[in-house]
């Protein structure tokens, strides 16, 4: 049933076993199981530790095709798959398809996006994204913090990272 395919899935994720993880995603469509939007996070999460940023993101637009809700643990995974992928440019987009839908950005999906800036030296839209999301009333952590000021700094924009 879903739940226990949801639980192995979690498993191959844990491990790092993103292709076992895939494999099972799939055999449930072949068993005619019903995927849910937390086996979809599970399996695009599993990509993204295995950064297979491009399935994960293909995993993710399933969902809409498939007519699951995307929600904030599936838009953070597909975020943080393009993130440590390097595609900070599709973080963007899809936090702001998160922000302009019904999804509710958190503190999650706020730092992957600003780590996705930071790692690809846009420090200006790592602040803008601080900016934003402290008017919407997000809660920010450290981790917030120290992206912001990682991107900051790797810019040698030192000043922006004190003003913080």
């Amino acid at each position: 049933d879903t739940v226990t395919f949801s639980a192995t899935i979690s498993a191959c994720e844990k491990s790092g076993d993103w292709e076992k993880a895939l494999h099972l995603f799939s055999a449930m469509g072949q068993g005619k199981v019903e995927c849910n939007s937390v086996t979809f996070s599970t399996a695009i999460s599993a990509c993204e530790k295995g950064g297979e940023w491009e399935k994960a993101l293909h995993l993710f637009g399933l969902m809409a095709h498939s007519e699951v809700e995307s929600d904030a643990i599936s838009f953070s995974a597909a975020i943080s798959a393009c993130e440590k992928g390097g595609k900070w440019e599709k973080s963007l987009i899809l936090f702001s398809n998160m922000a302009h839908g019904q999804v509710q950005p958190n503190t999650v999906t706020l730092n992957a996006s600003i780590s996705a800036c930071e790692k690809g030296g846009e420090w200006e839209k790592a602040l803008e994204l601080l900016r934003v999301m402290a008017q919407r009333n997000v809660e920010f952590n450290v981790v917030t913090f120290s992206a912001t000021m990682s991107a900051c700094e790797k810019a040698r924009r030192w000043e922006k990272a004190l003003q913080l």
